[in-house]
This record gives C-alpha cells, structure tokens and sequence, in this order.
C-alpha cells in the first residue's frame, strides 16, 4: 500500500512538472516570436524613414516624374500603417497579411522609382542619392534576414504547440491557435516558374 501511495505520487509530481514545463516553453516561444517581429519593426522603420529623403533628394531632379514620387510616399505610408497594426499583435495572422500587401505595394513602387532613376544619370551620380540608396539596400538585407528570424521562431512555436500532448494543453494555457508566418511575396508567384519570350 505504502510503495504505490508513494507511486501514485511520484507520477502525479511528475506530471505536474511535466504540464508546468509545456507552459513555461510556450511563452518562452511566444516571447521569443514577438520578440522576433520587434527586429523587423526596427528595421521597417528605418526604412520608412530614409524613404521621405530619397524622394526629396529625387524631386530636385524629377520634376517630371510627380506621380512616381507621390506613389512611393503613398505606399510607403501604407506599409507603415500596416506595420503599427502588425506590431500591436503580431499574433494576428490577418495584420500580418495586410503587412505584407503593405509591403509589396511599396515594393513595387520603389522599383518604378528605381526605374525612372536610370533616365537621369545627373541623378543618380547625386552623392546624396548614393548614399540614401546604399543604406536602403542594406536596410532591405537586414529586413530580410530579421523576417528569417521571425519566421524560424514562429515554426518552433507552431512545432512546439502542435506536438503532442502540447496540443491537449496549449489551449488551456490561452495558445488557442498558430502563429502566422510573414511573407512579403506572393508564394503562388514565386513557385510558379518565370515566363521568358524572345
């Protein structure tokens, strides 16, 4: 009678220990994903400020080219409004989708001003344009590498929250669903292989 009280206690202690360590590594995970989006929120933000003074810097020289300008000033806009949404819960799977539509409307509207930047060479030897193109590459590369982050943590909590038997005791302790992946491209795009005609 002793040795299986003492048992049954040994294998009730255990699983409490056990279900205290689901809890405690899903809000280590959780804490580490968002953390993971605070460094592509950084790096946005740059990038949102050099945006302003690159198209100062091009309107001096494009005066010609006022729509392409107040498209990128426009995205760029959108995108950030699209980041404070993202930031507020970045466990939202939708602010996370608006994010990145966000993202790639800016995209595009950064490549047509790349665009018209070749057609004027005076421009693009401008010391000041160099310089703020440069850092927007760079900030473009950090960008890249933080959502690589981002999306590494959010797997390993998805992985973690979806095994068993994480997955009987995650919802109770309020990890009701997964956390959403951020993709800047359309996926479908990309999968698809490029259309090349001579």
């Amino acid at each position: 009678m002793e040795i299986t009280t003492l048992v049954s206690w040994l294998v009730l202690i255990f699983a409490v220990f056990y279900i205290i360590r689901i809890f405690n590594t899903l809000v280590a995970l959780k804490n580490r994903f968002q953390n993971s989006f605070s460094q592509i929120e950084v790096q946005l933000k740059r990038r949102y400020d050099l945006i302003p003074n690159l198209v100062e810097t091009a309107k001096a020289y494009m005066s010609h080219e006022r729509e392409t300008l107040e498209a990128v000033i426009a995205a760029r806009n959108g995108a950030l409004s699209g980041l404070k949404e993202a930031a507020s819960d970045p466990t939202n799977g939708q602010s996370l989708k608006k994010l990145a539509s966000g993202e790639g409307l800016l995209q595009s509207a950064l490549g047509k001003l790349n665009i018209a930047v070749e057609a004027y060479p005076e421009l693009k030897a401008n010391e000041n344009m160099m310089q703020l193109s440069e850092e927007l590459t760079s900030t473009e590369n950090r960008v890249a590498f933080a959502r690589q982050a981002f999306n590494d943590t959010v797997m390993e909590y998805n992985n973690f929250r979806q095994s068993f038997p994480n997955n009987f005791f995650a919802p109770t302790f309020g990890h009701k669903k997964d956390a959403s992946l951020l993709e800047f491209e359309d996926s479908v795009e990309i999968k698809q292989a490029p259309k090349v005609s001579f």
